[in-house]
């Protein structure tokens, strides 16, 4: 099993990365695929969400639909966790940007439409938090936020 070699990115350069404006669309109803991993890594994705913050960045966890334990959101527009989404191909490139917060390696990955995804490096289950463009203007503040829980529920290693 390979490890996955990162680039760190100090926070002065991540915040500027991701400091976007941008005009706000509202959307009451956040949406979010619902991610289908294994046993293992479903116990510990529920395990995950017992612990996490009712805020994040400020903002109050409102789930996305279809409900689930393996999702959670917070504001509007949402900043949205998947836990158990499969292990992203950008892990093989050591080129890919990545990003230490409190001890919670994270691969960033910028995306089309201008949000951002962030994805854990070696932990059991591979947790995502989509930061959308229009809330990016606090930098890593929900990665902040969400880093005690990671690290109490998820265990450092490898996803199967």
């Amino acid at each position: 099993m390979t490890c996955f070699p990162h680039r760190l990115i100090g926070l002065p350069t991540i915040a500027l990365l991701i400091t976007v404006a941008g005009c706000s669309s509202a959307d009451d109803s956040a949406r979010a695929a619902v991610p289908g991993p294994g046993t293992k890594v479903t116990k510990l994705c529920r395990n995950l969400d017992t612990e996490l913050p009712s805020k994040v960045d400020g903002q109050d966890r409102r789930d996305p639909e279809p409900a689930s334990a393996l999702t959670a959101g917070w504001g509007d527009p949402a900043i949205i966790l998947r836990c158990g989404v499969e292990r992203p191909e950008e892990m093989n490139d050591s080129e890919s940007d990545g990003v230490d917060v409190n001890g919670v390696g994270w691969l960033l990955q910028e995306q089309d439409s201008g949000d951002f995804r962030f994805i854990t490096t070696l932990r059991k289950a591979y947790v995502e938090v989509t930061i959308p463009k229009d809330r990016t203007g606090d930098g890593l503040a929900p990665l902040v936020d969400l880093a005690p829980a990671v690290k109490k529920a998820v265990p450092e290693g490898i996803a199967d």
